[in-house]
């Protein structure tokens, strides 16, 4: 699995028109799975999700997580970060999951944050959205399980 993290003041997500989730000061985490994943790689990288440490302490580096800071993670799933794009002009997405397995690694996914963290809020798994963040820093940062 990968995730694809910022560090966000706020961040939302719509579905034609509509606010499906939303959080203010936290993650926002773009998610993309592949065929070889399974629940060990949902356990991974949720660990690192919840543990990363990319907000700032008091001396202003890197040093507190998302459960430190007590933010909230935004869950988007996002199947194009599992395309192939080392040749060619066009992606592939032969290495990304079958909608099934994604949606079922998502959800998972999904259910373990809101049982280990306060804050989670969920995009639409295979919806169309719009995402809208404040990318605090900015601090991106691609996470692999």
């Amino acid at each position: 699995m990968k995730a694809l993290i910022q560090r966000v003041s706020a961040a939302r997500v719509e579905v034609a028109g509509e606010v499906v989730g939303a959080i203010d000061r936290g993650l926002l985490a773009l998610v993309g799975v592949e065929p070889q994943d399974d629940a060990g790689s949902v356990a991974k990288l949720l660990h690192k999700l919840l543990n990363y440490r990319v907000f700032g302490d008091e001396a202003g580096k890197m040093n507190l997580s998302l459960t430190d800071v007590q933010g909230g993670l935004l869950l988007v799933s996002q199947f194009t970060l599992a395309a192939d794009t080392k040749s060619g002009l066009r992606p592939s997405f032969s290495s990304a999951a079958a909608p099934a397995q994604g949606q079922a690694l998502f959800d998972l996914l999904l259910e373990q944050a809101r049982a280990q963290h306060a804050q989670v809020a969920s995009g639409r798994f295979g919806a169309e959205m719009q995402v809208h963040l404040v990318n605090d820093g900015p601090v991106t940062f691609l996470l692999e399980s």
